[in-house]
């Protein structure tokens, strides 16, 4: 594979020769966008009704564990069914699931906002591993998927970046109910953008129609995982997404330190306003990280795994200088810098993980391993979110969690480094 192949031109190239690909990230970003607008009123929704990060950690759990629940499921719809059909229904679905969260306003309805997260991470976790399962047959060769995923990537941390911030701006002058709407039509657009997509889907060629006992039917799930077990060159790269839900934490320490020590205070703003604006600073800085890293990855953008493997310890590196220095930051502009850095870190690895699972992987089994690889990184997400939430309400500072998480990195550094070692 070329190397520097990952660059503004490659994206621009990329988007415009292939037409498939650009119907695919135009939805990426109608409906991302829309995704973080969400996450902000959702995180200070449940901070002004409860004080607690033990709240935000709980829907952190219910955004991303339920992934790991259905992710076999997932894995097997998408690889016996159309996996577009699958991400068109799962986008109608996410409408009316977002669509509700305006009847979830008062103390007495959390668990409404519990169960709607709930709901719309179920349908996230069938619409991901499509989308991610299909992008080698909607490109041309290793080096176009590598670009295309790196695009994916950038383009995450650039809605991260704008939806965060516009996000908190629009629930402190419109109300959280505005942004509950926006973001409920923009899964509409999306569905509307993949119904433009025309290609080939081969794995399911030669099947019948899928059954509902096969949904219950655990054998194709485990043929799966002996997949991954009998080729030796995957087992080490689902612990990379492993490690980066170890940074997982930060759903939690973001919003409460945005909240708390950090609010932007000034210009007539209330405590509410001051805490959504302070989150969506260092929710912004986390997606400005995010863009630069496949940008700071691009020299090691190459299918060598010996100099790859030594990029992934990089990008751990790199996140673990990060979180110590928003443990050690004494104010919001230095601790948006280091999640700048921390984050620059974890999207590198996402990237390079991402493209060996799909380049290394067979097509009819590649949803079954991308299923896989979500569910360990959803499980360590939720994890080191629950803990860490747990700790703050039990009194120990947040920065002092974040200290703990950049220790925790190292940990991800040292088993990558120990499972590739014979890798040349």
């Amino acid at each position: 594979m070329a190397e520097n192949a990952v660059s503004l031109k490659a994206y621009w190239t990329l988007l415009r020769t292939n037409r498939n690909v650009r119907f695919l990230w135009f939805a990426q970003v109608i409906s991302e966008m829309g995704d973080w607008f969400y996450a902000v009123a959702i995180y200070s929704l449940l901070l002004e009704l409860t004080g607690s990060a033990r709240s935000v950690a709980f829907a952190t759990v219910a955004m991303v564990f339920p992934q790991v629940l259905v992710s076999p499921m997932a894995g097997v719809v998408n690889d016996r069914l159309k996996r577009r059909q699958v991400m068109i229904v799962a986008d109608v679905a996410r409408f009316f699931i977002v669509g509700s969260m305006i009847f979830a306003q008062s103390a007495d309805r959390i668990w409404l906002v519990y169960m709607l997260m709930f709901l719309e991470t179920v349908m996230w976790a069938f619409f991901e591993p499509g989308r991610s399962s299909l992008m080698p047959n909607l490109c041309r060769g290793e080096r176009e998927t590598l670009v295309a995923n790196a695009l994916g990537s950038t383009t995450w941390a650039v809605n991260f970046f704008l939806g965060s911030a516009l996000g908190g701006l629009v629930a402190a002058s419109f109300g959280r109910n505005s942004v509950f709407v926006i973001n409920a039509f923009t899964f509409l657009v999306s569905a509307w953008l993949l119904t433009r997509m025309h290609f080939e889907e081969k794995h399911v060629e030669g099947q019948g129609p899928l059954r509902v006992r096969e949904l219950f039917d655990f054998s194709p799930i485990l043929d799966g995982w002996r997949y991954i077990r009998e080729h030796e060159r995957l087992k080490p790269i689902l612990l990379i997404k492993g490690g980066i839900g170890l940074i997982g934490a930060n759903w939690v320490l973001l919003p409460v330190l945005g909240e708390g020590q950090f609010r932007l205070e000034g210009w007539g703003l209330d405590k509410s306003q001051a805490g959504m604006l302070g989150m969506s600073t260092l929710m912004g800085a986390r997606g400005i990280g995010s863009f630069i890293g496949p940008m700071l990855g691009a020299p090691l953008a190459t299918m060598q795994l010996s100099r790859l493997r030594w990029g992934i310890s990089l990008g751990f590196g790199i996140a673990c200088v990060g979180y110590l220095g928003l443990g050690l930051a004494p104010s919001l502009a230095l601790a948006a810098l280091a999640v700048v850095v921390g984050h620059a870190g974890t999207s590198m690895n996402y990237v390079f993980s991402s493209t060996l699972v799909q380049t290394l992987s067979e097509d009819r089994f590649r949803g079954r391993v991308t299923s896989a690889e979500f569910a360990l990184m959803m499980t360590s997400i939720s994890l080191s979110s629950y803990f860490s939430g747990e700790a703050i309400d039990r009194g120990i500072p947040a920065q002092q969690v974040a200290i703990c998480v950049s220790a925790l990195t190292v940990l991800p550094v040292l088993l990558w480094l120990w499972a590739t070692r014979k890798w040349s």
